[in-house]
């Protein structure tokens, strides 16, 4: 799969998207990636476990709730290897996990994660997967809005790898709009 093969699939489920967007760390952006309509297409959920699944090899994956959770269902299917899911915070009820699923100190896991502006939420799950003795180095998403995430996780010895970055998807649009 190419970049550009991606980001026709983003575009063909009007996943990206024009115009003016107040985004989750209260941030405004002239484009918006739905990650409710990528993350629901089964073409582009395809694409994304393929090549997630290339860069994955035969390490445990962790799905960032909720938005990875169907990310990293797919991707466990297309190469195998178990998930855990981790939430934002410990539920309230029943066993009180903050992981859901199994895995055991010493465990090398790979975080993956839909979109990442300022690369806070991933590290929140590295930090979280670290308590419980898990060995993360890496987080792999989907898009990287190229707003900081990259640099934050680099300070906590996170490598982020993504599928496109918001120059492909501009530059596409740039290239659309000749």
């Amino acid at each position: 799969m190419t970049n550009q093969e991606l980001i026709s699939a983003l575009r063909a489920a009007d996943a990206v998207q024009f115009g003016e967007f107040e985004l989750s760390h209260g941030g405004t952006s002239d484009y918006y990636v739905d990650k409710y309509l990528f993350e629901t297409d089964p073409d582009c959920l395809q694409l994304v476990a393929e090549a997630f699944a290339d860069r994955d090899g035969d390490t445990k994956l962790a799905g960032v709730a909720l938005g990875a959770v169907p990310l990293v269902a797919v991707t466990s299917v297309e190469t195998g290897n178990p998930y855990v899911v981790v939430r934002k915070k410990a539920k309230e009820y029943g066993t009180a996990n903050r992981i859901e699923g199994r895995f055991e100190a010493g465990e090398e896991v790979v975080v993956l994660e839909d979109i990442a502006t300022t690369g806070q939420s991933a590290l929140d799950a590295v930090a979280a997967l670290r308590e419980l003795g898990a060995v993360v180095d890496r987080v792999l998403v989907v898009v990287d809005r190229e707003e900081g995430a990259r640099e934050l996780l680099a300070d906590h010895d996170v490598e982020l790898e993504a599928l496109v970055t918001a120059s492909d998807l501009l530059a596409d649009r740039d290239a659309d709009a000749s």
